[in-house]
């Protein structure tokens, strides 16, 4: 096992055999820090770990002396209403290092009021990322594409001498007039002609992924010849790029054929500053995906995040070394890091990242780089050393999270020494250190699973100022957020369990929420489930609507998973012999009763609606069937207004089309021909109560979703017979008509908090209103402190478990809400960690093995 595998934390965690050697190593860093008083840098552990195997034979380098060069002259037409005082220039950015950090200006020529230029010499083959900017005296003014969006950046691939031709909308602060096109588009494999989902296309600072049937839609273009690019995220398809002419109030169409990319070889090694410590992770941070990109915003300006970057091995000769396979023809860019694409890079003599580019050869290629330094010259490192509280579980890890005045960035995984004990030594960029705040966090999760002292995301942390001599932080967690587990629970009397026949739907079911940090962490999410037992894991993708009019449900990269990250969480999911469901879910950027209430709702706007739930339904159908999932879950309470004779949450009529019905069943028809296993529905007991939609009969499951009051306006404080008697009656009345009308396996899912008032239905706010069990979820606001209340949701658990143990009809039980990354004692819905996930551990064994038995 070589040096990173063991200090990387992601590893450590995902492989239980390397704790004995672990230990020993722990061991000797803790004899040298209290017996002998060295500290990390004086430590050289390459003696006590293997190092990795001698490199490879390869005869091929990359010359990056020799490099061709291609003249690209920049031409850019500014709105009418553009100040004629104020510079405009050609801003070019880093997404490694973050779009916001050390970006290049170059201020262009005017040729006229509206139209400016710009020539420079780029590498062939580059692609560029930049837009155009606007200088006052006082501000830097952005793009922005017409509908008032800011543009994240436009993309140009360098093929040779070209002149690119752009059209500025609007700026931040000038209004948007006249007329709008579009693209519609596919983009198809070249070889084999199959659609290629999750391809990024990017024109006029407009951007975009394609579908799992490769289509895709770019709106509010300016009229005019714009530049086209399909960019595959991980390179594994040859960048595509074109013009497009578009015409006002029309739509151009663009089908796109885009090459696959070989794959070769590439050898990375580097030789390290000799101050850098051999115990410490060395990362590789890059522009793809597969290098910790995730082509999104994340907090603080970056777009990379540690735990997903490659990781190197230690050499026999002190060298580091990453074998990786890229595609031939990318452009990379990339970075060495002791921490993350922003802190603790590799720097030059002013301070500023290093990042190297080169063009993947055709052939199986060697780089050799030296790393010049990591320290700044006017500054000294600032060394944490943290001992965490002895409740910490032992899956977890440590992460440091740092906020300069601008606000907290990505956290980064903290380096483990010893008996709960974890460190890091802050390097650069200490420029930011004048105002500089921290704090510690598990399992990257700050802002949920924090230290006591930090707890919350308003939270500023703990202030730090940078210094010319070195400084060493000591210091002790007292205690984690939502980790209390001090309060004492009844015991609960379990009934004789009635164990299932095969086939019976014992489930959990995850949050929809999403980070890129959850993909390094999966492996132990899993761990998790099958310690409670369960056979059916459903996942809870995600999507956004990202405007209202007209409604746009798309990905949002950093905010909803990509098939990237879903397919290897599937396949992981079934090797482990578990089921998978995909239930995928909106994310909305505002109250989902205010989206609903503040749209317009005329007919055109439902065509958009339905016709953007289709393609958001059809790509989840894709989805599970190119990764053999076992069924796929659509519906729940959000689709109530889009129903035959819908209604919004203040029982005012949605105006969806009368046509309704047809579409739906329409829908369900057509997603059989993309996915061939079960379809089931989701609809809450209110739902199924009110107005249960006839096209279930349709599907062939139905998901029921309980969160149902469980006490009576004569008995508010009822015993566990009189709740019990309640789910009962509760269940009868709506659960077994729905099963007798339809004649479907009804599937209950639950859902209470851990709060005194879970069995009402709700939440009591000081307000005295029923505040929405979203509001409890993680990251909490600080201005949210619901009452903690464990033994409730174990009290409501316990009573529905009892009420389906004599109840055939239905077919499986699901825990809804879990909470992945972290196990908190919060009051949220998730029973992870929890006394409730015990009680479920106990049910669904008894349930499914004892029927094998």
């Amino acid at each position: 096992m070589s040096l990173s595998e063991i200090f990387d934390v992601e590893m450590i965690l995902m492989n239980p055999l390397s704790f004995k050697r672990i230990s020993q190593i722990c061991l000797i860093i803790t004899l040298c820090f209290f017996l002998y008083g060295c500290t990390l840098r004086e430590l050289d552990i390459s003696k006590i770990i293997p190092s990795t195997p001698n490199l490879p034979s390869i005869t091929s380098s990359v010359d990056r002396e020799s490099r061709n060069l291609a003249k690209v002259t920049f031409r850019v037409q500014v709105p009418a209403n553009t100040p004629v005082d104020q510079r405009i220039s050609l801003k070019i950015m880093e997404e490694v290092t973050g779009l916001a950090f050390y970006p290049k200006l170059y201020p262009m020529q005017s040729e006229s009021p509206q139209y400016f230029s710009y020539q420079m010499e780029v590498p062939l083959g580059s692609v560029l990322k930049y837009r155009y900017v606007r200088s006052s005296s006082t501000a830097e003014i952005q793009e922005h594409i017409s509908d008032g969006r800011q543009v994240r950046y436009r993309m140009l691939h360098v093929t040779g001498e070209m002149t690119v031709e752009d059209v500025v909308s609007r700026w931040t602060d000038t209004p948007f007039s006249g007329t709008t096109g579009r693209i519609s588009g596919v983009v198809l494999n070249s070889g084999d002609k199959q659609p290629l989902p999750n391809i990024l296309i990017v024109c006029a600072g407009v951007q975009t992924l394609t579908s799992s049937d490769g289509s895709f839609l770019i709106e509010g273009l300016p009229p005019g010849i714009h530049n086209l690019v399909a960019y595959s995220l991980d390179g594994q398809y040859q960048t595509f790029q074109q013009g497009a002419r578009v015409a006002a109030d029309s739509t151009t169409p663009a089908t796109i054929e885009m090459q696959p990319a070989r794959l070769v070889g590439v050898v990375f090694t580097v030789k390290a500053p000799a101050n850098t410590i051999p115990a410490v992770p060395l990362r590789l941070a890059g522009n793809l995906y597969q290098l910790g990109n995730t082509f999104a915003d994340l907090r603080g300006g970056v777009s990379t995040v540690a735990s997903r970057m490659p990781a190197l091995s230690l050499l026999p000769d002190g060298r580091y070394s990453l074998t990786i396979a890229l595609p031939a023809g990318a452009d990379i860019h990339y970075l060495y890091t002791l921490g993350d694409g922003l802190w603790n890079t590799e720097i030059d003599e002013n301070g500023a990242p290093v990042v190297r580019q080169f063009i993947v050869p055709q052939e199986d290629t060697l780089i050799e780089d030296t790393i010049s330094n990591w320290t700044m010259k006017n500054s000294a490192p600032i060394s944490f050393d943290i001992t965490v509280p002895e409740d910490t579980p032992n899956v977890d890890f440590v992460s440091i999270q740092l906020k300069p005045v601008y606000g907290w960035t990505e956290p980064i995984p903290m380096w483990k020494l010893g008996n709960k004990r974890w460190g890091f030594i802050l390097n650069s960029p200490l420029m930011f250190a004048e105002r500089l705040h921290y704090r510690f966090c598990r399992n990257d999760q700050c802002g949920s699973a924090d230290s006591i002292e930090t707890r919350g995301p308003e939270n500023s942390g703990l202030p730090i100022s940078s210094s010319l001599f070195s400084q060493s932080i000591k210091e002790s967690v007292p205690a984690w957020a939502w980790l209390d587990r001090s309060q004492q629970l009844q015991e609960i009397a379990t009934a004789e369990v009635q164990a299932r026949e095969n086939g019976f739907f014992a489930a959990v079911e995850l949050q929809p929420i999403y980070h890129p940090s959850y993909n390094a962490h999966y492996a132990y999410i899993l761990d998790e489930i099958q310690q409670l037992n369960a056979n059916w894991l459903i996942l809870t993708p995600t999507w956004t609507y990202t405007r209202l009019t007209p409604p746009t449900l798309e990905l949002m990269p950093g905010n909803d998973p990509l098939w990237f990250d879903l397919l290897p969480w599937i396949r992981q999911t079934t090797e482990r012999g578990l089921n998978v469901a995909l239930f995928p879910q909106p994310r909305f950027l505002m109250e989902q009763s205010e989206w609903w209430q503040t749209a317009t709702r005329d007919f055109p706007w439902w065509q958009v609606w339905f016709e953007r739930y289709r393609n958001f339904a059809i790509y989840h159908a894709d989805l599970a069937s190119k990764a053999n999932a076992n069924a796929l879950i659509l519906g729940g309470e959000w689709l109530t207004p889009a129903y035959p004779n819908g209604i919004l949450s203040d029982s005012s009529p949605s105006l969806v089309p009368e046509d309704a019905e047809m579409r739906w069943r329409y829908l369900i028809q057509e997603l059989r021909s993309h996915f061939n296993g079960p379809i089931i529905w989701a609809l809450t007991i209110r739902q199924a109560e009110q107005s249960p939609p006839a096209f279930l009969d349709s599907v062939d499951a139905i998901y029921l979703l309980w969160s149902e009051p469980l006490v009576s306006a004569d008995n508010p404080n009822p015993a566990l017979e009189d709740m019990t008697k309640i789910a009962e009656n509760r269940l009868d009345t709506v659960g077994s008509s729905l099963q007798t009308r339809y004649r479907k396996a009804i599937f209950l899912g639950i859902s209470y908090p851990s709060t005194p008032d879970a069995i009402l239905g709700c939440t009591i706010a000081p307000t005295s209103r029923c505040k929405s069990w979203d509001e409890l979820a993680q990251p909490i606001s600080a201005s949210v402190e619901p009452d903690i209340d464990l033994q409730a949701q174990v009290t409501a658990y316990n009573v529905l478990l009892n009420v389906i143990n004599n109840r055939g009809w239905v077919s499986g039980f699901v825990s809804r809400g879990f909470y992945p990354p972290a196990a908190l004692l919060d009051a949220s819905t998730s029973i992870h960690g929890k006394p409730a996930a015990t009680l479920l551990s106990y049910w669904y064994e008894k349930i499914l093995f004892e029927a094998e038995e």
